[in-house]
């Protein structure tokens, strides 16, 4: 029988059959190779190493590149619920945030916390209708973790625009597999630990991209946030950088360390690459599901396939080395570069064997 090939090859060494991507990604080994050395160094260095601050450099340089943003529009963080957290404390008092129904809870709940913001969420497919004058902030996923979904995001933007209101993407579902423009809207933020392979502890914000706007205050500016870092570590941090690493959090070297390998790994294969591999997989397991008359929910063009009814399947799925996840009911595959056909047809074949 032939084998087909994923395109991560040899940079991925799975012990099982790995379709959970949009829980977890895969390191590559070039990551683990960098988090290994960076933990060996350690015992000399201490846990920043000998070069705190050029991992990060390496992983804000090759996310930009990958996104099609400035890198001086980029700050590193840790989390997407602290960016948030962050961006809800920049909005004035009385603030609409827009958002769709049951998005990812660490968008979303920073807004919901915020005393004197007002969280509306409507569901997705009506998100842009729905932006109306007096709406400060359009929040949302551009993939859905649910079900997959994409959004309108030119939709959104247009709706946004045309009212005043300012957009924040959630790129964590995204960011890696499927070719966007992110550089019209005023914020995205993005966790690493999913389809771009980083190690957890990752996340990046993009502020603004070609739309050059004033800076929102550096709320949580600390010593790594300043102009000078070194000079920045006793009393209030007078000096910030002139680009976005004034929003910079003191990240976690082994973590950076990984990413920068990681997303290196991304840039040389190219987004589109990854797209066309993980779609074509994903419409491969669509099309068996019908087959077997499960009915997987409308996600057009995703990598990520949730389906109803068929939840029970995934302790016996993980019995048989098939690894996926169960989200609100829905057993929920997510198909990346180290996945291949076989995986696919095993995974149907499993479900099949009831």
């Amino acid at each position: 029988m032939q084998r087909h090939e994923s395109l991560g090859g040899a940079e991925f060494a799975p012990e099982i059959r790995y379709l959970n991507s949009a829980s977890s990604g895969l390191l590559p080994l070039r990551a683990v190779t960098a988090v290994r050395a960076a933990l060996d160094e350690s015992l000399s260095y201490g846990s920043m190493g000998r070069d705190y601050f050029g991992p990060s450099a390496e992983a804000r340089a090759a996310f930009a590149r990958l996104l099609g943003v400035p890198a001086d529009r980029v700050a590193i963080g840790s989390s997407v619920a602290v960016q948030s957290a962050f961006l809800a404390g920049t909005l004035p008092p009385g603030s609409e945030v827009l958002a769709p129904e049951g998005d990812f809870s660490s968008l979303v709940t920073p807004f919901a916390a915020r005393p004197g913001i007002t969280l509306r969420t409507v569901p997705l497919d009506e998100l842009a209708a729905a932006v109306r004058p007096g709406t400060t902030l359009v929040a949302f996923s551009v993939v859905q973790s649910r079900d997959g979904r994409i959004a309108d995001m030119d939709a959104v933007r247009d709706a946004a625009r045309a009212v005043g209101a300012r957009t924040y993407l959630d790129l964590t579902q995204a960011a890696g597999w499927l070719p966007m423009r992110v550089t019209d809207f005023d914020y995205a933020a993005c966790g690493g630990y999913k389809w771009l392979l980083c190690p957890r502890g990752t996340a990046f914000m993009v502020f603004g991209g070609e739309h050059a706007e004033p800076w929102p205050d550096a709320l949580h500016a600390g010593w790594a946030a300043g102009e000078d870092p070194g000079a920045s570590c006793y009393g209030p941090v007078t000096e910030l950088p002139a680009t976005a690493r004034r929003f910079d959090e003191a990240h976690a070297n082994y973590s950076y360390a990984g990413a920068a390998q990681s997303l290196g790994l991304l840039g040389e294969i190219g987004v589109p690459a990854v797209h066309a591999h993980n779609t074509a997989l994903a419409a491969r397991y669509r099309e068996g599901l019908l087959a077997r008359g499960i009915t997987p929910c409308p996600a057009p063009g995703s990598a990520i396939v949730s389906a109803p009814g068929i939840a029970g399947a995934a302790d016996r799925l993980a019995d048989a080395g098939v690894q996926v996840s169960v989200r609100d009911g829905l057993l929920r595959a997510a198909f990346h570069l180290y996945n291949s056909a076989d995986d696919v047809d095993l995974l149907l074949d499993l479900l099949g064997s009831d």
